[in-house]
């Protein structure tokens, strides 16, 4: 296998890893105003992702890294043709980190809250449109530079593809407080995550569908039917009470979805509505010795990131209660 494709799916797996991850803490941030009925419940809300939700964002920050190493062409279109709605999302994730840390020292928290789901909502539906715009095809000239405008980025596949987004992580964000909480709290979560489970099946049913329709191929439709069955799956376990089958189902629905966007991205890394000036992944690369030295450094390092990141999420395992937060 060549390196190219080598670092292609691993770009792909640390978005994946990023959205399976972050996914969860855009739905516990989105639903705060939803299920947080008083300050304690807020708190309790927050708690559930208040160890790990920078760990998570590392998962950003490596595959950012990746692509401008390994791919530099790509990077460099993408970043540049997409600069605003990037803009946005960054901003989006410094609110949001400075509403978690803020808010317990802040006589008005509510104002923290807001700015928590503000941070939340913007980057799960501005993600969505992002790469539903870089599987679907952009205005590139024959310098692979982005000829369009911020409008051009929300036509309706592209914000059908923000809608899938925000409503997969949503759902991802209750079923995952389902299994992080208890009580009242807990209950609430699971009857919401039921009603989130439809709207994730109709909405992301419809922008998978559109997919396969334009761009998808023929082994694409497997990881289709993957995404419906594990949302299917997270209603069926979420209605049972199984709340560690809930989370895995919808972690592997994510897994699927980005699946199918990479999938039906290969072997273009940034395609053009004009199929001459699509920018590929050969084209796109950098050196062989680049690649090489980046291979070594990710065979060393990654299990070593992993391996802490496994035990992170094992240490802070236990259902938060209002009495351990309060304590």
């Amino acid at each position: 296998m060549e390196l190219t494709t080598v670092w292609f799916l691993l770009i792909a797996l640390l978005w994946t890893g990023y959205f399976v991850l972050e996914g969860f803490d855009f739905g516990v941030g989105v639903l705060l105003p939803v299920l947080g009925v008083d300050d304690d419940d807020r708190r309790s809300i927050l708690a559930t992702i208040g160890p790990v939700w920078d760990g998570n964002e590392v998962w950003l920050i490596v595959a950012g890294g990746a692509t401008f190493a390994a791919f530099p062409e790509w990077y460099a279109t993408l970043f540049s043709g997409f600069y605003l709605p990037l803009f946005l999302i960054l901003v989006a994730l410094i609110l949001r980190g400075v509403a978690i840390e803020y808010r317990g020292k802040s006589d008005s928290p509510r104002s923290w809250d807001r700015a928590m789901f503000l941070g939340s909502l913007l980057p799960a539906f501005l993600w969505g449109v992002a790469f539903a715009n870089v599987v679907r095809g952009v205005p590139l000239d024959a310098d692979h530079e982005y000829t369009g405008s911020l409008l051009t980025l929300l036509n309706p596949y592209a914000l059908l593809g923000g809608l899938a987004t925000l409503t997969l992580f949503t759902l991802h964000g209750a079923v995952f407080l389902t299994l992080r909480t208890g009580g009242d709290l807990r209950a609430r979560s699971a009857a919401l995550a039921g009603r989130l489970a439809v709207g994730a099946l109709l909405v992301g049913g419809a922008f998978l569908l559109a997919t396969q329709l334009t761009v998808g191929k023929a082994a694409t439709w497997v990881t289709v039917a993957v995404a419906a069955a594990a949302i299917a799956g997270a209603l069926l376990a979420t209605l049972r009470g199984r709340d560690g089958w809930a989370f895995t189902a919808s972690a592997v629905a994510i897994i699927a979805v980005t699946v199918t966007l990479f999938g039906s991205l290969w072997p273009n890394v940034m395609p053009a509505l004009d199929p001459a000036n699509s920018l590929n992944v050969r084209d796109a690369a950098s050196t062989p010795y680049t690649l090489t030295v980046m291979t070594w450094v990710a065979v060393i390092f990654t299990p070593l990131v992993l391996f802490y990141q496994g035990w992170t999420y094992w240490v802070f395992r236990r259902r938060v209660t209002g009495a351990r937060v309060g304590a």
